[in-house]
């Protein structure tokens, strides 16, 4: 190890996970310290460690000197190769064990990262273990070794892909669905590899889906477009090829596969809260077939005011949350809620150890497709009454100061605020709402605003607007 600088992991350690660029901030010198680090701050010591990681070329290198790091702290690990990021949540719920895989997500193709689970898929963040982690690699890093256990642990290999993709067919049974055509964009990503175990006949029997794969090759350069289904543009190409090709539904999934994007048959964008509360309906109506009379489902304060609705309408309990992942996992633990979603694509559930899960929600929705007749414009549209603006940033450097003047200029409204996350602006006459929330991690303030009608969204969110950037 390099004695002669001094290491600051700061820059790549967030809230959630580690993320940096490859060769600077994150680095197979780093990477080991932080296997070691991983060993000693969770006690793992005799323990198995979960390691894997995605199609990003430094994974490969990275995945090994994590294991090494976390060998030599006396942890046993087992390699577990290409895996998407919901499938190390399921190596670590389903073998409980903790576990690493190595991913940027939708990061460009420069960076990589770590994300990090202790045994049951529990997450760690900043505020359960990551900070401490992060000080024991600086450590090790400034002293310039690591130190050896009294036995140092072994390394193996372990393939759970086939084992993956059983246990989220028995979640969700398509057997019986009519024959849908399914256009799926991986983006270069993990659902490349995932897609074809899970909704095909790879390893699997075949089930009533014709797939139609797009950028199914895995390539962390990313060479066709950016694997984030989030941006409007990244979706043209699946967009196009649902209605090329005539499909039912287009996927489109995040670079390590942990979120879904849906398309309908028209080639247009299916809204998360619509996925949301259409999967949240499913998941009532089953827990409640199994005897749990009020089944609670989670929401971020940013999904469509008809997700509560809907939940609540159909035997329900409701429970709202702020945004991120970490909260929403901690308020499906704390609530025992069966189902969790979120604005930005992320879906988690009971069953699969309360982690998000992009190719579950999306079986949801082919299960729902698959049991009617209707096409998915016309089953969306039940899920989706009022209009979004969707997400807009402002960059602006006083954004308390951005805040107080909508606040001037709408006191006059009958308006209630409420402040569980940012500020969140509701007409009592129930014709709109709005969220403004100051980003965490850039100089963005971001506002999403809804309303019963398109004159009334665009009125608001341009009023609102004026005054941000004014």
């Amino acid at each position: 190890m390099d004695k002669t600088k001094t290491f600051d992991l700061s820059a790549s350690f967030k809230a959630y996970d580690v993320r940096g660029i490859v060769g600077e901030s994150i680095t197979a010198e780093i990477v080991e310290a932080v296997g070691a680090a991983f060993v000693d701050v969770l006690n793992l010591d005799g323990q198995t460690v979960l390691v894997g990681g995605d199609m990003r070329p430094s994974s490969p290198e990275f995945g090994k000197a994590f294991a090494n790091g976390a060998a030599r702290r006396g942890a046993n690990v087992q390699l577990l190769d290409l895996i998407s990021t919901d499938e190390l949540y399921y190596a670590c719920g389903a073998l409980n064990a903790a576990g690493a895989t190595f991913t940027a997500s939708h990061n460009p193709a420069e960076y990589n990262g770590i994300k990090m689970a202790k045994a049951g898929a529990v997450p760690i963040s900043s505020e359960t273990g990551l900070k401490e982690i992060q000080a024991l690699a600086e450590q090790y890093l400034n002293a310039g070794a690591i130190p050896e256990a009294a036995r140092r642990g072994l390394i193996g290999v372990q393939d759970v892909l086939k084992d993956y993709a059983a246990y989220l067919r028995s979640l969700v049974d398509l057997r019986g669905s009519r024959p849908l055509k399914v256009v799926v964009d991986a983006g270069n990503g993990m659902a490349g590899l995932t897609t074809p175990a899970v909704l095909g006949d790879a390893l699997l029997p075949k089930l009533p889906l014709e797939i139609v794969p797009l950028y199914f090759e895995l390539d962390g350069s990313f060479p066709n477009h950016p694997a984030n289904p989030l941006e409007p543009e990244n979706l043209r190409d699946l967009q196009a090829a649902v209605v090329e090709h005539g499909a039912d539904i287009g996927l489109a999934f995040d670079g390590d596969a942990d979120r879904c994007f849906v398309i309908d048959e028209l080639g247009e964008p299916v809204s998360p809260s619509a996925i949301t509360g259409m999967v949240a309906r499913r998941e009532i109506a089953r827990a409640q077939g199994l005897g749990e009379a009020n089944p609670t489902v989670i929401h971020n304060l940013l999904t469509s005011r008809a997700v509560p609705e809907l939940v609540e309408r159909h035997g329900g309990r409701a429970v709202r949350t702020r945004v991120g992942h970490s909260f929403i996992k901690a308020d499906m633990a704390a609530e025992g809620a069966i189902f969790g979603g979120e604005h930005s694509a992320h879906f988690y559930f009971r069953d699969f150890w309360n982690a998000d899960t992009g190719m579950l929600a999306a079986m949801h929705v082919l299960a729902a497709m698959g049991e009617q007749d209707g096409p998915l414009s016309e089953l969306a549209r039940e899920y989706e009454p009022y209009v979004s603006s969707g997400e807009i940033n402002s960059e602006i450097d006083d954004k308390a100061g951005a805040v107080e003047r909508v606040r001037r200029d709408f006191q006059s409204e009958d308006v209630e605020v409420d402040h569980l996350d940012g500020s969140t602006f509701i007409a009592t006459d129930g014709s709109y709402w709005f969220n403004l929330r100051p980003s965490n991690t850039e100089p963005f303030l971001r506002l999403n605003v809804e309303a019963t009608d398109k004159d009334t969204m665009e009125r608001v969110r341009d009023r609102v607007l004026a005054q941000v950037r004014g």
